[in-house]
């Protein structure tokens, strides 16, 4: 027998029962998301492999190592999308969303990276994320951070931390650059290899390594604080005082870096314990240089990016409450007649109660069978029809989550039951 094809590494089926829980998590982000004015868009998977190596930039690793990568049949090097905000900006500036407009989207959607997969992290993932574009003013960064700050209210998920830090300027950069790679050269015994080959093409990048041998030296390292000017540093007081104002706590990690050039002033990323390694959730910022990076006019822009299966995972261990996914009813059918029968009741019964979840019984079985079904399914009453019910006109209404006494009811009266049972 030949062996069985099973999922490539690092990508994984959403089962059934897990299904509820996704869609829990995208019907509560899409319903905070819509509740500030923002609007969905949705871009390819697929995109020219050159929108990214402008974008994120031909000597990162996700270009370097990450990308999922071919050639057509025409010959055009194709890419998956390893992120989403580049496709967004492409998007935006191919159909005229940015001349003169503010545009506040959000997108949803499958992401690829050829990592190496462990918990949190996969080669196949999902994000929703968010880009505003148009809006110079510190008063966007702080909207954008209170929207995720509501999410995680919506999703009754507690226990991140907010870290906080600015990128300044440009200018204000390429200053600290010089004054950090210079640091950096006088201490290149210390530095491991990824940061020896970031030294030159990507320096900031090396203030965020995970490597403890390295943290006494990089927490010596100069400051772009001390290079910030006067309005770098009231765009970041503004954004502090409006957290502050509303009461979402944060801390200045002055060693928060995204460490693309198109970055500046606020960068932000929500962060956990509870996931190992993969201890972010959420991450976003400014980044005013990305537009004219691609070939357009400058243009502001903010957004951010959060992973579903990383939230997917907090949820269940903080809240697994939080969604039910049983099923109200289930329609247990004994006998031909009331086969047929049953699903002219079915679907009176979903005209009647649009949000009643219902599974009606299908492929016959004892009744005993059915039951097993009913029980499997999480329903909490079992509705039965047969043969006695069809000539008296009734239903058997049996709870199957309680110790109720079962009830024969008469058709006529049964939406009303229901109706009382799951109002809304």
């Amino acid at each position: 027998m030949a062996k069985s094809i099973q999922a490539i590494r690092g990508m994984h089926d959403v089962l059934p029962h897990q299904s509820p829980l996704w869609q829990f998590l995208e019907g509560r982000i899409a319903g905070v998301l819509a509740a500030y004015g923002y609007r969905e868009i949705r871009m390819p998977i697929l995109e020219m492999t050159e929108l990214f190596k402008r974008s994120i930039g031909e000597v990162t690793d996700i270009v370097e190592k990450e990308m999922y990568t071919f050639d057509d049949r025409n010959g055009d090097s194709l890419t998956l999308r390893p992120e989403g905000t580049a496709g967004c900006v492409r998007a935006a500036m191919e159909h005229g969303l940015l001349h003169n407009q503010t545009q506040r989207l959000w997108y949803q959607g499958p992401m690829f990276r050829h990592e190496r997969p462990q918990k949190g992290r996969y080669r196949q993932f999902h994000q929703i994320g968010v880009e505003t574009f148009g809006m110079a003013g510190p008063d966007i960064d702080a909207e954008v951070i209170l929207i995720t700050a509501r999410i995680w209210e919506a999703l009754g998920i507690e226990g991140l931390e907010l870290q906080l830090n600015t990128l300044g300027t440009p200018h204000e950069r390429a200053a600290h650059r010089q004054e950090l790679v210079a640091y950096l050269e006088a201490h290149a015994a210390q530095l491991d290899a990824d940061s020896r080959r970031r030294l030159q093409s990507n320096p900031l990048r090396i203030l965020d390594s995970k490597n403890p041998d390295m943290r006494e030296m990089l927490d010596a390292a100069p400051s772009l604080m001390a290079h910030l000017g006067d309005e770098s540093r009231a765009h970041l007081d503004y954004v502090c005082g409006t957290l502050e104002s509303i009461g979402v706590p944060y801390v200045i990690n002055p060693r928060l870096v995204r460490g693309l050039d198109y970055y500046s002033r606020t960068v932000f990323e929500w962060v956990t314990d509870r996931l190992g390694a993969q201890g972010t959730v959420c991450a976003g910022g400014r980044y005013d240089g990305l537009v004219e990076q691609l070939g357009g006019r400058p243009v502001p822009a903010v957004g951010f990016a959060m992973g579903l299966e990383r939230l997917a995972a907090m949820l269940e261990e903080l809240n697994p409450e939080a969604v039910d996914a049983a099923v109200d009813v289930y329609l247990v059918l004994v006998g031909d007649a009331a086969a047929r029968e049953g699903l002219v009741l079915a679907e009176t019964l979903r005209d009647a109660l649009p949000r009643l979840q219902l599974i009606s019984n299908c492929g016959g079985g004892s009744i005993k069978a059915q039951f097993k079904r009913a029980d499997r399914s999480g329903a909490r009453f079992a509705l039965v029809l047969g043969d006695t019910e069809l000539a008296d006109g009734t239903v058997v209404v049996k709870p199957l989550r309680s110790d109720e006494p079962q009830l024969a009811v008469a058709r006529s009266e049964l939406i009303d039951i229901l109706s009382s049972r799951f109002p809304g």
